[in-house]
């Protein structure tokens, strides 16, 4: 035993090499994912005595997952009150005047929103956007889709904000003794591989395929949407107004009908005045259902007899092929009926169920949103020919909160910016404001936190300082000194971007800053060379991956909801990796 533990202590920095070699291993194979690797990782470096306990728990004091976790509630918040949705609708009433104008629109919006907010949310509200677009521009929807989600990458690189991969490679390098990032440090070399990029994607969009995508349909693939209808109360304040200069209708919500006298019309409605128990056939995802459900201008959906309340709980259930009803109408099927609920919406995977809410035959997979009391929900759950009978995890939107979000998020960008206070407690601030003001409730702002990443951030922190601790780091720079030493400080730059950009493109974006930082400061150090310019070059080249769907987390939402192929990816991304690499490594080196 004592022989192990010298023998550990002789060749700590090769057994961390290794090691690590290991985990790169693991991470390629993906057999098992990101995460579990780097827990086993940092685990192992513990086990062996090259990171003791105190070590290893101290990187929890470390201030950037936190900062990110913080950035991931305040997107949710901007989510939750409806503002994301909103710009979204705007845009698309915006598309259906100036189509082509609406792209250049779109662009510039993508940059914006994602230099501030998590990039995934952005994307998923924008792949049904990009749809839309395509029909009305008549472009190949393939070669929308991944040029959004490229801008979308690369708009996270304009701000220290913008990708939580900036967050950890800005706080391994304070904890390293350099000097804190202000958030918009990265801006101007960010802006240049913007630039670059969005010239590069206009000239290579022959590179992108034509074809339309076998298997998402026209809105990306969304199975949220929901057939429903509105009834007109008789209270209402809308009363008297046309159909047409309704504000509810946009991306997440579309008019398919009104219902008169039970007499359907689908054309010619916009300038129709509005009665009192008028039937709004509509077409909208979820939260929007919840939203006008609580806007007390309509009664939501269908039940049996009209006392049935219009609260209640709101649930999900799927119809089972076993389903006595199948085939029948939605009015007729039994539970409704027997219990006082309401069924509030009807989606059918890949088709309109139709022509109404009430005539709508019933399918086997066609999934119900139901609102009913707590006794009727329970019955419901017991219901042989209901599948999947859970509280629905559809909310309602808080339009009127909306302003609070903004600011909360406005404020962290703006007392970062000016050195006020630093960015990680400007955003915990911003956290209990929104929390304290129900912008968000907290159930739902500890769901928008992505705790895989988190845990990964951890991990890999954990490792990083394990490698620099045991030795390996400085092995490798004592490794990679010799033959950098008579290269030119300016090749530096490229060399760690493009580096950072290869490994990114095979393994997690985190992972990769994490374990390259500490080396790149301590390679900077060694050569005399100021690591400033070199760790923004390893921030952005980090995220700033095309060329495989693995690269960046949103690639593979675009790669699902567009059908594309491998190969689409490696095309354009290749040329695309070498133009913004360039761009910005040349800003690095004049202005840096």
């Amino acid at each position: 035993m004592h022989f192990i533990t010298a023998l550990i202590g002789i060749y700590r920095a090769e057994i961390g090499l290794v090691i690590l070699a290991l985990m790169f291993v693991a991470f390629v194979r993906e057999r098992y994912s990101p995460t579990v690797v780097s827990v086993v990782g940092a685990c192992a470096f513990a086990l062996l005595g090259l990171l003791d306990e105190k070590d290893l728990f101290s990187v929890f004091s470390n201030s950037a997952p936190l900062t990110v976790g913080a950035m991931f509630v305040l997107s949710g918040a901007l989510i939750r009150t409806g503002t994301i949705n909103r710009v979204a609708d705007l845009v698309m009433a915006r598309a259906q005047r100036h189509p082509r104008l609406a792209l250049a629109e779109v662009t510039l919006g993508t940059v914006v929103l994602s230099a501030f907010l998590n990039n995934t949310p952005v994307v998923i509200l924008l792949i049904p956007i990009m749809f839309k677009l395509a029909q009305a521009t008549g472009y190949p929807v393939k070669k929308l889709l991944i040029p959004m989600n490229a801008v979308a990458v690369m708009g996270g690189c304009v701000t220290l904000i913008g990708t939580s991969t900036n967050l950890i490679v800005a706080g391994i390098a304070a904890d390293q003794g350099m000097a804190p990032f202000g958030i918009f440090d990265i801006t101007p070399y960010g802006l240049a591989g913007v630039a670059a990029g969005i010239a590069a994607l206009a000239g290579l969009s022959f590179l992108l395929p034509s074809d339309p995508p076998s298997i998402a349909g026209e809105d990306g693939g969304n199975v949220q949407d929901y057939l429903t209808e509105l009834i007109l109360s008789r209270d209402s304040d809308l009363i008297g107004r046309t159909v047409g200069s309704l504000s509810i209708f946009g991306r997440s919500a579309s008019l398919l009908g009104l219902k008169r006298a039970g007499e359907i019309r689908r054309r010619g409605i916009e300038e129709e005045e509005l009665h009192a128990g008028d039937h709004l056939l509509v077409h909208a995802d979820g939260a929007t259902i919840m939203t006008l459900r609580e806007s007390g201008d309509f009664e939501i959906g269908l039940a049996a007899a009209s006392e049935t309340p219009g609260g209640g709980t709101v649930i999900e259930a799927m119809i089972a092929p076993s389903h006595p009803s199948i085939g029948e109408r939605l009015i007729d099927i039994p539970f409704l009926h027997a219990l006082r609920v309401r069924i509030i919406g009807i989606h059918r995977a890949r088709h309109l169920p139709g022509p109404d809410l009430s005539e709508t035959r019933v399918r086997g997979a066609d999934r119900l949103l139901i609102a009913g009391s707590d006794d009727s929900i329970r019955s419901l759950k017991d219901n042989a020919h209901l599948i999947g009978v859970d509280i629905s995890r559809a909310r309602a939107f808080r339009p009127r909160k909306a302003w609070i979000a903004i600011l909360a998020l406005t404020a962290v960008v703006l007392l970062s910016a000016i050195d006020v206070i630093g960015i990680g407690l400007a955003a915990f601030i911003a956290v209990g404001v929104i929390l304290v003001t129900r912008c968000i409730d907290p159930e739902e702002a500890w769901a928008a936190i992505d705790g895989d990443v988190l845990i990964l951030i951890f991990a890999m922190l954990a490792v990083g300082l394990a490698l620099e601790q045991a030795g390996s780091v400085a092995l490798m720079v004592g490794w990679i000194d010799p033959l950098l030493a008579a290269a030119p400080a300016w090749s530096l730059v490229f060399l760690i971007y493009f580096f950072a950009l290869l490994l990114s493109e095979l393994l997690s974006n985190n992972a990769v800053a994490a374990l390259l930082t500490p080396l790149t400061i301590a390679l900077a150090h060694q050569l005399g060379a100021d690591p400033r310019p070199l760790v923004i070059a390893l921030m952005i080249g980090a995220s700033a991956c095309f060329a495989t769907p693995i690269g960046y987390q949103t690639n593979a939402l675009v790669y699902a909801a567009g059908d594309y192929r491998f190969s689409d990816f490696v095309r354009i991304g290749i040329p695309l990796n070498l133009v913004v690499g360039l761009a910005v490594c040349t800003a690095l080196v004049l202005l840096g």
